[in-house]
């Protein structure tokens, strides 16, 4: 739902009316991942989408039937011989879309704003979106400092209330979509939870033309990337545009008081030793996800006996990427940040990176177990349960 936050941010300030299109559940394949999202206004003007073109159309149409009724649906799309060609999936999934309406002064539109203004002040938030029961299409926003609770539907049980607020609070920062159900089969209400953690970091270190390509592609792609170098002249913002941090320092230093996570990658593209080790002896010891590094392999070697005589163990140096990126066979600086950002996917998704034609099975990852939560009505303690717990995903 990334995508599509600006211009829906946008259209709210504005009080342009929209709705809302959400993939809310997936069988089998699906080009989406849950929580793909699409926005179309009262002209048809359109942002995102939530399959692969299939069934877009369709949903479309859906979109400007909401706004006109105010009305939220459900809708299911599969394939078969009749509607292969029409609104069905290609791709032979099952995947069903909640349309909703986005109204001026409505909760949804509030919601919207709140969203996008949490996520630039990079503060973990969750979404939860109510796809069943009679509060379906109500969108319910939990955040940093604010009491979620107020913005889930009062129909819904004190309990049911009060178990939905703890689960959203604790899908703040996971990586995860979330279906929660709550109530009992007669009056059940299901809410599909996204969570919206800072966005993922790329630090590049040194101020060279790679870099440059790296810190384009990266910022293209929903990193919140930094250009770390000590020398000014070579790393200045005009030269990364793209960046939304340009550091004058040395690398081991800035790394060393910088956050960071398993969201984290680091890029070392210096050839520097002076650079490279000393950011890398700091590199390989944080929980970064990914830690890579240019050069050959004769680079390699020299570079993992000088980490070694810096004191990092075997296992800490096996965690370095290098020589860094996929074996594409690109050799210009925009062909090589693919490779690199391409491995950085690959780590992150647990992906081989090999070519799809040399495999088997689904195209897209099998969509995981949803994690279920029940609460039956009128109970008020002990009601909520860690995500996953007891649930695989």
């Amino acid at each position: 739902m990334r995508e599509i936050l600006d211009p829906a941010a946008a259209w709210v300030a504005e009080e342009r009316q929209f709705a809302l299109a959400v993939l809310v559940s997936a069988q089998a394949s699906s080009p989406r991942e849950l929580g793909a999202a699409m926005i179309v206004d009262a002209d048809g003007v359109v942002f995102g989408n939530v399959s692969a073109g299939c069934v877009d159309g369709d949903v479309h149409d859906l979109c400007l039937q909401a706004i006109e009724s105010g009305e939220s649906t459900r809708v299911r799309y599969g394939i078969s011989d009749e509607t292969a060609f029409e609104a069905g999936l290609s791709c032979g999934g099952v995947i069903d879309v909640l349309v909703l309406p986005v109204l001026r002064g409505t909760s949804a539109a509030a919601a919207i704003a709140d969203l996008r203004a949490a996520i630039l002040r990079r503060e973990p938030c969750a979404l939860g979106v109510v796809t069943a029961g009679r509060s379906r299409g109500t969108l319910v926003l939990a955040r940093e400092g604010a009491d979620a609770e107020t913005d889930v539907p009062a129909t819904a049980d004190p309990g049911i209330r009060s178990a939905l607020t703890a689960d959203l609070e604790r899908l703040r920062t996971d990586a995860h979509a979330l279906t929660l159900r709550y109530g009992t089969d007669v009056d059940a209400m299901e809410v599909l939870g996204l969570p919206f953690p800072h966005a993922p970091r790329l630090i590049i270190i040194g101020a060279v033309e790679f870099s440059v390509a790296l810190s384009r592609l990266g910022a293209a792609s929903g990193f919140e990337v930094t250009v770390c170098d000590p020398r000014e002249a070579f790393a200045s913002s005009a030269r990364f545009p793209d960046a939304h941090e340009v550091v004058h320092e040395w690398p081991h230093d800035y790394l060393a008081r910088t956050p960071i996570d398993a969201r984290t990658a680091i890029c070392v593209l210096t050839h520097d030793p002076r650079f490279d080790v000393p950011a890398l002896a700091v590199a390989l010891r944080s929980p970064a996800g990914y830690v890579g590094a240019m050069g050959s392999r004769r680079t390699h070697d020299d570079r993992a006996r000088r980490l070694a005589d810096a004191g990092l163990t075997d296992a800490e140096t096996q965690r370095l990427r290098s020589p860094i990126g996929l074996a594409l066979g690109g050799r210009t600086p925009e062909e090589t940040a693919l490779s690199i950002l391409a491995e950085i996917v690959m780590v992150r998704s647990g992906g081989r990176g090999g070519a799809l034609r040399d495999t088997t099975g689904p195209v897209h990852p099998a969509v995981s177990t949803p994690r279920e939560l029940t609460v039956q009505p009128g109970a008020e303690e002990g009601i909520s349960c860690a995500p996953g717990a007891g649930v695989p995903r």
